[in-house]
């Protein structure tokens, strides 16, 4: 059974009496005695009544002070008050304070009982709503953390099988995967320092491992071979930027897959036309691409390698230069310069191992 609690505020025992006897036979409902505002105020937190039938003329604290009070607070001006006067003056001041309804004196029992059913189920569904809002409010947190953490998952998963689908390409000519690992990262902040949003710095951390993913079609023969590669042979290792592209083809709603595609279609433009697969030049070259050309040159120039040692940093930084505006795009090498500081934290974060020796043993293995 649905308890209705009901605090009767008023000086005159008489008045609380006939209070009590007009909801006599009705079990589901409590009162409560108050006999002035104060005490009323004092027995609120303890009691919750769910209405208040409040007497305008008592000692210590009248009903027009405690109703000041109950509507000045944030919690207590949600209980409903029914004020209970004679005078019609005092019930229109009492309105205008915010008293939810009236009584007027001699008491109509009939008419009290009516009045605080209405104003206690009234109060009783509007706290059950705001029940049910908290809760709904906390369940569409938890489904949007939940989601969020799905999300942020799968990008975490895309970005996994990114860098070990990278991984795979350089290990097939000797690159470390710390390579990759760099170049995202050298990617990502060029990327910021340009000024991306969070999402799309993110998208090209995450698609930039897939830049030589081409070189899975290219042969052993001459991915591997020791020497400076002669003519044709070149012209086939350019082939990986194509093979990239095509290997990523298709993937448009797959965000990483589609900016994948054009760093590896692309990374080898050069904005004075120079470079391949297709010679494109200044704007018609994608943003991803230049950045990431940028970030993978200067890993590859710095970085030791099995057939060179690192470059300093003074000569590699030289190299940059002067492919500015024929290689490299101006504004984003004047970024990189800049900020060349953060970048090699990032370098000194992911050093090289011992990986390229390891995977040299596994191939001679299979000899």
């Amino acid at each position: 059974m649905d308890i209705v609690t009901v605090l009767a505020v008023d000086d005159e025992p008489f008045n609380l009496d006939l209070i009590g006897l007009a909801f006599l036979d009705n079990v589901d409902v409590k009162i409560v005695e108050a006999v002035n505002g104060q005490d009323a105020l004092d027995k609120i937190p303890s009691v919750h009544p769910d209405v208040i039938l409040l007497d305008l003329r008592m000692p210590v604290m009248d009903g027009l002070q405690t109703l000041e009070v109950l509507k000045n607070d944030k919690e207590l001006a949600k209980i409903p008050v029914i004020v209970v006067t004679a005078n019609t003056e005092e019930k229109h001041r009492a309105l205008k304070q915010g008293a939810n309804d009236f009584l007027s004196k001699p008491i109509d029992t009939e008419e009290l009982k009516l009045r605080t059913y209405n104003q206690a189920h009234l109060y009783k569904g509007q706290k059950e709503l705001e029940y049910l809002n908290q809760n709904l409010n906390m369940l569409v947190e938890e489904k949007t953390k939940d989601l969020a953490d799905a999300l942020a998952f799968a990008r975490e998963t895309e970005y996994e099988i990114s860098l070990r689908l990278g991984k795979a390409s350089e290990y097939r000519d000797l690159e470390t995967g710390m390579h990759i690992k760099r170049m995202s990262r050298y990617s990502a902040l060029l990327g910021k320092l340009w000024g991306m949003d969070k999402e799309e710095e993110e998208l090209l951390l995450y698609a930039s491992p897939l830049h030589d993913i081409g070189k899975i079609g290219i042969p052993d023969a001459i991915l591997l071979k020791p020497a400076k590669l002669d003519e044709s042979e070149f012209q086939v290792m350019q082939q990986h930027a194509a093979i990239g592209g095509l290997m990523l083809e298709d993937g448009d709603k797959y965000p990483i897959i589609k900016a994948g595609k054009i760093i590896a279609s692309q990374h080898h433009e050069k904005v004075d036309g120079s470079g391949y697969p297709k010679g494109l030049q200044g704007d018609e070259i994608h943003i991803y691409a230049k950045i990431v050309a940028i970030a993978d040159v200067f890993d590859a120039l710095s970085s030791k390698r099995v057939y060179k040692d690192a470059f300093p940093l003074e000569k590699t930084l030289a190299i940059l230069e002067d492919g500015r505006n024929t290689h490299f795009d101006s504004e984003l090498l004047d970024l990189f310069f800049h900020n060349i500081d953060a970048f090699l934290k990032i370098k000194e974060e992911y050093p090289d191992s011992e990986e390229i020796p390891h995977i040299l043993n596994l191939i001679e293995g299979c000899q």
